[in-house]
C-alpha cells in the first residue's frame, strides 16, 4: 500500500512508527523537565504534517531522534527495513550521531558544525524535518526563557551563548538551501531568543554554512 499523501488519513505504517517512537523513548525524559520525551515526537510530527509533510515525513519525524538516541546505525537499518529508503534517509538527515555509547560523541560544538555544514545539502523533505525538529525546541526553549530566565540555556550542552548561536546559524543554513514557512517561523522564533537573551552571534564564530548562492 502506498503511503498516504497529505491530506488523506495515515495507515498501519505509521501506528507501527507511533507504537516504535513510544517503545524506544519510553523511559525518556525531556532534559532538565522531566517531561515525557514521546511529547518532542508527537509535536514535530504535528509541525510537519500541519506544513505539509505526507506520512513517511511524519513517520520520519516520529522516529527522528530514535538513531541518535537508541541504537545508531543498527537502528538505522532498522528503520529502513520496516519502513523504507525514503523514511532512514529523512531520519538519517536529521541526526548528527551515530555512536551507540552517548560517551563517546565527539564534543559538541563539532558536531553541530559539522551537522550545519550538512543540512545544507540535503534535500527539501529532509530539511523540513529537521526545521520542525528545531522550531518545536526554539519554542520550548523561548517559553522557558520567559519563567525561568537565562537559567533555562544552562541545561543544554551547549552553554547558553551557543546554544543561541546554534539556533541562529541553523535559520542561516535553512535560508541559504531554501526558505519556506516553517523556516520563517522557526526565525521569528529564534529573533525573540535573541531578545530575550540579549545575544547575537559572537564575531568569533563563523558562519558555517556557505555565502554563495545556491
Amino acid at each position: 500500500m502506498p503511503p498516504a499523501a497529505p491530506n488523506q488519513p495515515f495507515g498501519p505504517k505509521f501506528d507501527e512508527a507511533l507504537l516504535l517512537a513510544h517503545d524506544l523513548h519510553r523511559h525518556d525524559i525531556r532534559k532538565g523537565t522531566g517531561r515525557p520525551y514521546i511529547s518532542h515526537l508527537l509535536g514535530v510530527c504535528s509541525l510537519v504534517v500541519d506544513y505539509g509533510g505526507d506520512e513517511e515525513m511524519a513517520i520520519a519525524a516520529l522516529l527522528h531522534d530514535a538513531v541518535e538516541d537508541h541504537g545508531g546505525r543498527p537502528m538505522l537499518e532498522q528503520i529502513r527495513e520496516r519502513f523504507g529508503d525514503r523514511v532512514a534517509h529523512i531520519v538519517d538527515g536529521c541526526t548528527d550521531s551515530y555512536v551507540l555509547d552517548a560517551s563517546q560523541k565527539e564534543p559538541w560544538l563539532q558536531r553541530k558544525q559539522e551537522y550545519l555544514a550538512r543540512i545544507v545539502h540535503e534535500d527539501t523533505d529532509t530539511r523540513l524535518v529537521s526545521a520542525a525538529d528545531k522550531l518545536y525546541n526554539a519554542r520550548t526553549i523561548v517559553r522557558d526563557l520567559r519563567l525561568e530566565g537565562l537559567t533555562a540555556l544552562d541545561r543544554f550542552n551547549g552553554g547558553r551563548k551557543n546554544t543561541v548561536w546554534y539556533y541562529d546559524e541553523l535559520v542561516h543554513a535553512y535560508r541559504h538551501a531554501g526558505t519556506n514557512d516553517l523556516v520563517e517561523e522557526l526565525a521569528n522564533v529564534v529573533d525573540e531568543m535573541k531578545r530575550l537573551t540579549g545575544y547575537n552571534r559572537p564575531a568569533e564564530m563563523p558562519r558555517i554554512a556557505s555565502q554563495e548562492p545556491c
